[in-house]
């Protein structure tokens, strides 16, 4: 699995929610690093899209997409 930049997630998160969201700042709930979500780590090779905070490697999100729904999982960010 090759690791991308939050970078990679940013047409996801535009069909999402309708605008580009890398520049948001996010706050990882296992060690508190903050920081942009283009700069977390992606990994979307497997059943969806992980992204993990660069300094711990704690999971911020996950997507899924199953039936043409996409499940998003948010617990990893404060």
């Amino acid at each position: 699995m090759e690791p991308l930049d939050g970078n990679a997630i940013g047409g996801l998160l535009i069909s999402l929610l309708g605008t580009d969201q890398t520049d948001v700042v996010v706050t990882c709930a296992h060690c508190g690093a903050t920081r942009m979500l283009a700069e977390c780590v992606v990994f979307r090779s497997g059943p969806g899209t992980v992204v993990r905070c660069r300094s711990c490697g704690g999971q911020l999100m996950v997507f899924v997409q199953r039936h043409d729904v996409t499940c998003v999982d948010l617990l990893g960010v404060q």
